[in-house]
């Protein structure tokens, strides 16, 4: 039943390829981030949840 409504609408088979490509430049744009990060801020967050609230440590220029 579905498969004969999908097959009845005009232009129906553009959708996979719109999807596809909003998915793909997505997923560029977020490796992209990933990789132009700066690593000193990395390094900081990755320490974050080890740091006790009386702790005054200034790693890569981030006060915590």
């Amino acid at each position: 039943m579905y498969k004969n409504v999908l097959q009845a609408i005009d232009g129906i088979e553009i959708y996979p390829l719109i999807s596809f490509g909003i998915f793909f430049l997505f997923f560029l744009g977020l490796l992209l981030y990933v990789a132009l990060m700066d690593k000193k801020y990395l390094e900081a967050m990755s320490s974050v949840p080890c740091i006790n609230d009386e702790d005054e440590i200034t790693t890569g220029g981030l006060r915590q």
